[in-house]
């Protein structure tokens, strides 16, 4: 009887998991994708509350918020017509802040919530081509693979980084995308996700908390 029950689990995650049915748009909601067994909204985040009602501050000067503490956001190079296409860049006192960075209903998606997708999508080397918007309307020639056949609809939305002295600098619009994870590492840094137009790969990379990075929440 335990056997039969374990390989009956293991078949119910096979399925849900199938490569050719990996992406199941939730009904009437255009803005959620179901990937296996689990919700994803379908952009990036664009808030400027926290779930209270607090405000986030936007921060554009790039000394302030190399030296910030508490929870800020920016458009990619403080441009309000890049949060159109790619949501709003937040550092990690924002997305680790008790008030709440995701809306009512999701959260930000944990280290092991990103190793499900990923092997979902058949494992970090692929798992990329699938994510990522297919074409070059977004992401820079060649954009390696990309098929988006999850519907996840990953885009290019680049970064802010410090130069570990004094000021921030925004990087690589159209060629990568990085996401935080609410999963926290010592010393500053945190576990995140990053495609690039060179790769399929999903990769797993830290990021420190002054970084600005895309959130894509999941639902709980």
């Amino acid at each position: 009887m335990k056997t039969r029950i374990f390989l009956l689990l293991v078949f119910t995650f096979l399925v849900s998991c199938n490569k050719d049915d990996t992406t199941n748009p939730t009904p009437n909601n255009s803005n959620e994708v179901t990937i296996g067994t689990q919700v994803w909204m379908k952009k990036n985040l664009d808030v400027d509350y926290y779930r209270n009602g607090d405000l986030i501050p936007q921060i554009t000067d790039q000394t302030e918020w190399a030296s910030l503490t508490t929870g800020a956001w920016c458009y990619y190079n403080n441009d309000s017509a890049n949060g159109k296409i790619y949501g709003k860049l937040y550092n990690w006192y924002a997305v680790n802040d008790p008030r709440g960075l995701a809306p009512i209903g999701w959260h930000i998606p944990s280290d092991e919530e990103w190793h499900e997708l990923e092997n979902c999508l058949g494992g970090e080397d692929i798992a990329g081509s699938k994510l990522k918007e297919a074409g070059t309307a977004h992401w820079n020639i060649p954009n390696i693979g990309a098929t988006n056949a999850s519907s996840f609809t990953a885009l290019p939305g680049g970064w802010r980084s410090f130069d570990g002295y004094r000021y921030s600098f925004f990087l690589d619009l159209g060629f990568s995308g990085y996401w935080w994870s609410s999963t926290e590492r010592p010393l500053t840094i945190s576990l995140n996700r990053y495609l690039d137009y060179h790769h399929t790969n999903l990769y797993e990379i830290d990021g420190r908390r002054y970084n600005g990075f895309s959130v894509r929440c999941i639902k709980d």
